[in-house]
């Protein structure tokens, strides 16, 4: 559906029975015939619990804003300065020896192919060198020597050989491309690159396996600095970091040019987005277009102004600024029973913060707050649930959640929902035993108003009003059609043609036989998906 406008309780009762909207463009999955079936799926604001992972977002992020957190973002041009990372002497010493030690890799692979080990026909995965931390190594830790760093390229180096002579059809003796083989052949080919003084190299299990030859090494010595020097850093480095100051400004939705260069760093850098999908006028009607129509908060008395919140009902982007620097924006709408969250995006140098997680928690205890001015402010909507997709499944950790029923359109708690949803993609949640009797019921979007209302004017007058007294078949149609009818539950529906408004069992009289054949099974369609009381609300525009 399109919207030209919409009030927000409209637009509520549309969420509430499935529907989303992407600018002015309002949509809803065929669930039974999609191949990843979307639940929406809301929270009641006062009942969340954090889980552990939510509660260390939060603390992760007073402690950056504190000066405590030693990762800092980079500048917007990458280039070290105030903003860039700072990095403890440890770190910046032990970098340049895993490069090192991954060149040495790709130098033993290059061998490998020369010697014919390997195949030269494809392109082999470039080495990288991992630091093991502290307490991986107390657990590996056998003897004197002690584990410094690891690298895995064999499992790779295995795959993309075997997918090479899979392709070729070319037969594989028993282990010998396994990954314990491959590091076996990399071992004995590091041997003859060079030597790593300081380092003994072994593998296992198909990992390759950099060890310091003693306690006494030189990693041990020049690189970790004792306690007391390292907690002597701590403590100047904390008192020379100043404390960040985190805003949160709320405002009406419009195309701000510091939020649309926001937006065009995320969608490029974190979901490598095509350059052309990220232009003004399409950031413009995806994220600040929106038919929502402002409500203003109440000026009248206490009892009104509970009635809204004190930014008002509509849509809204929160801006996330770090010391005046804007490092996210969500864009979300505020609606009688919930805040619905529409969109996020965010500064990819701030990565590290997980701002989407802690944006969420955020909106969440707008939500609480907004309770007490606006009793009915409840919910927090998180937009779509895809249980068969599990990149969409982050949506279940805020609990307690509800899934909403395709069908009936009743909340169903998410545990409740999650072992049915297991075993099978498009379930009916308020009604399990009788799901497969069903599902045939379910409204189909694709047969709504989207699929219908483009018609030109000229259109409209051949095929819907008057019609030809010569035609002989519309005349029987007409006179059947009228002795047959009786009321119908469309005859409600309020229908928008040439700027006026009709209920159709008023436009019905002005409309010929073929009209109201065309006509009748889209209203039908409409009311369906969109529900009998918005079907007598909302204008359905022909055009």
């Amino acid at each position: 559906l399109s919207a030209e406008t919409l009030t927000v309780s409209d637009y509520q009762a549309l969420i509430d029975r499935g529907w989303r909207r992407s600018g002015c463009y309002l949509y809803k999955h065929e669930m039974d015939k999609t191949c990843c079936p979307s639940y929406t799926i809301r929270l009641k604001a006062s009942d969340f619990v954090p889980s552990k992972e939510q509660q260390r977002v939060s603390r992760r992020l007073e402690r950056f804003l504190d000066g405590k957190l030693d990762v800092q973002p980079r500048e917007q041009t990458g280039a070290s300065s105030s903003l860039g990372i700072t990095r403890s002497e440890e770190k910046s010493k032990v970098e340049p020896v895993m490069d090192d030690l991954s060149k040495m890799i790709d130098q033993a692979v290059q061998l490998c192919i020369q010697s014919g080990e390997f195949p030269s026909n494809m392109q082999m995965p470039i080495a990288s060198v991992k630091k093991v931390l502290c307490d991986k190594k107390k657990k590996l830790a056998k003897g004197p020597e002690q584990l410094l760093y690891t690298s895995n390229v064999a499992f790779p180096i295995a795959a993309a050989i075997k997918r090479t002579l899979t392709s070729e059809k070319v037969e594989i003796e028993g282990n010998k491309l396994s990954p314990e083989t491959i590091s076996e052949m990399l071992l004995s080919a590091i041997s003859k690159v060079g030597e790593t003084p300081g380092i003994s190299i072994k593998v296992s299990k198909g990992h390759i396996n950099f060890l310091s030859a003693s306690k006494d090494s030189f990693y041990e010595k020049d690189v970790v600095p004792n306690e007391t020097l390292h907690a002597k850093k701590d403590s100047e480095n904390h008192k020379a970091r100043k404390p960040k100051k985190l805003e949160m400004r709320l405002k009406r939705s419009s195309f701000d040019p510091e939020e649309h260069e926001l937006y065009k760093r995320y969608q490029l850098k974190v979901h490598k987005d095509n350059p052309s999908r990220v232009v003004e006028s399409s950031y413009k009607r995806f994220l600040v277009d929106s038919p929502l129509i402002y409500v203003q908060p109440s000026g009248g008395g206490d009892d009104e102004e509970k009635v809204v919140p004190p930014c008002g009902f509509g849509s809204f982007h929160q801006q996330y600024r770090v010391d005046g620097r804007l490092v996210a924006v969500g864009v979300v709408d505020i609606l009688p029973k919930c805040l619905s969250s529409v969109y996020l995006f965010w500064d990819p140098d701030y990565a590290f913060l997980s701002l989407g997680k802690y944006s969420a928690i955020q909106e969440i205890n707008w939500v609480r707050e907004s309770q007490a001015r606006c009793p009915s402010l409840e919910y927090y909507y998180l937009g779509y649930y895809i249980h068969s997709c599990s990149k969409m499944r982050y949506k279940a950790a805020y609990r307690p959640s509800e899934l909403l029923c395709p069908l009936r359109f009743k909340w169903v708690p998410f545990e409740v929902a999650r072992p049915l949803l297991d075993k099978k993609r498009y379930v009916i949640l308020s009604d399990i035993k009788e799901s497969q009797n069903q599902s045939s019921l379910l409204p189909h979007a694709s047969e709504t108003l989207a699929a219908h209302e483009d018609m030109e004017q000229g259109e409209t007058n051949d095929h819907f009003m008057g019609g030809s007294d010569d035609d002989e078949d519309e005349e029987m149609d007409e006179s059947e059609s009228e002795d047959t009818y009786i009321e119908s539950d469309i005859d409600n529906i309020i229908i928008g043609l040439y700027g006026s408004q009709y209920r159709y069992k008023d436009l019905r009289k002005m409309l010929n036989p073929v009209g109201r054949k065309q006509l009748e099974p889209m209203l039908q369609s409409y009311r369906k998906v969109v529900g009998d009381e918005l079907s007598e609300r909302m204008v359905y525009e022909l055009r």
